[in-house]
Parts: C-alpha cells; sequence; structure tokens
C-alpha cells in the first residue's frame, strides 16, 4: 500500500469491503510558511490550497492526508470535498499519472490521538499528474490498524 500507485481510497475499500467516508478538518491558502511541507509542493503554480482530511471505512479511522493545489484546479477537479480525491477525478474521467516521491515514518501527538495508538506511523507522498504538469502534491499517513488486514508492519529481526 505504501509503495503501490494505485488510490489508497480504492485499497481501503476493498481491504475493509465499506464505503471511505471522508471527514475535512480544513481547506486553506497554503502560505508556505510550514519548513515540512514536501519538497514537490514548490513546483505547484500559486495561489495554493491545503486540504485536510480523515478517512474512515465505518467507525474505523484508517488515514489522514493532506494536499496541496492550485486554487483553479481545486475548482476545476474537486466539486464534492466530502469525497476522495480519486472518487472527484474519476468522476470528471480524469487521466493521471501517479509518481510516489517518498515514504517514511512521522510521530505526531494529533495523529496518534486520531488513529488512538502511539507512534511512529507510516507515511507517503505523491504527486498527481496531468498532462504532463503537477496537478498535486498528496501526503499520506496510515492507521496501524491497517496490520489487521495486511499483516504486522513490525521488521523481522535479522
Amino acid at each position: 500500500m505504501l509503495m503501490g500507485d494505485g488510490s489508497s481510497t480504492r485499497h481501503l475499500q476493498l481491504l475493509t469491503g465499506r464505503r471511505v467516508e471522508v471527514e475535512l478538518i480544513g481547506m486553506e491558502p497554503e502560505t508556505h510558511a510550514s519548513c515540512q511541507l514536501p519538497d514537490e509542493v514548490a513546483e505547484l503554480s500559486g495561489p495554493l490550497l491545503r486540504r485536510r482530511v480523515w478517512l474512515r471505512c465505518g467507525a474505523e479511522t484508517l488515514m489522514w492526508a493532506e494536499s496541496w493545489w492550485n486554487q483553479q484546479d481545486v475548482q476545476g477537479h474537486l466539486r464534492d470535498l466530502r469525497q476522495p480525491i480519486g472518487t472527484n477525478l474519476c468522476q470528471g474521467r480524469v487521466e493521471l499519472f501517479r509518481e510516489v516521491d517518498g515514504l517514511g515514518q512521522v510521530e505526531s501527538e494529533a495523529l496518534e490521538q486520531g488513529f488512538c495508538v502511539s507512534g511512529p506511523l507510516w507515511c507517503r507522498h505523491y504527486r498527481f499528474f496531468k498532462g504532463g504538469r503537477v496537478l498535486a502534491v498528496v501526503r499520506e499517513v496510515f492507521s496501524p490498524a491497517l496490520e489487521a488486514y495486511l499483516g504486522s508492519s513490525a521488521m523481522a529481526p535479522s
């Protein structure tokens, strides 16, 4: 799931057998004030918006995500903010290319509280390309609850 170039929300739906529901946390202008942005955000032309969401399948919170968009692109491609990005893009029959740019682990008190676990938490970030240009940059953080579907993420002793 971390390295796949398919839709994370589609994977969640297939794993759980439940529809993915989006809780919009916020969507606000990005001022580039944060030094913790993925480097690839600099490839987007401004003005930028940052969208943050929790993704749930039934009662389980399985993912947190944030994405950065050019303001005009958001208006043209994310028609229903209560739906996952992929659902919005598929409705418009948008042809995209996704490139995973980074994998890692994060420690965040807010995310640990949201998932009701302690960290570190697995994450990845990637870019969506449309017509050869960056459409959006997405960062996803995965709940350890996914291990119930995928198996343990613990490293085996060598």
